[in-house]
């Protein structure tokens, strides 16, 4: 029985709903999330050809070379998102014009 009203305060209802969705995080919708999203799954996607092709027959060496490149480029993805958060392009930056979602 104690349990039951314990739970009846905490219940999800629409107004504690609301009152959870209020808190504005910053789900990373901005151009600097994107475009380091976009660099570092087009890292990714090389480095995953990269790492097929370098276990076929006589291409180890060139495969290898494109797997670390691509390692590589998602380095300089997250290096481009942060340089771009910081100079105001991320959740609620000076150069955006709405910093809602």
């Amino acid at each position: 029985m104690a349990s039951e009203t314990r739970t009846s305060a905490t219940r999800n209802t629409p107004a504690n709903h609301a009152q959870m969705g209020d808190e504005t995080i910053g789900h990373g919708n901005s151009p600097a999330a994107w475009t380091c999203v976009f660099i570092m799954l087009a890292g990714a996607a090389l480095a995953s050809f990269a790492y097929i092709l370098a276990s076929t027959e006589g291409n180890h060496d060139f495969g290898t070379l494109l797997f670390w490149v691509g390692i590589g480029i998602m380095f300089v993805g997250l290096i481009v998102g942060f340089i771009m958060r910081r100079i105001g392009y991320g959740v609620g930056g000076s150069k955006l014009k709405n910093n809602g979602h």
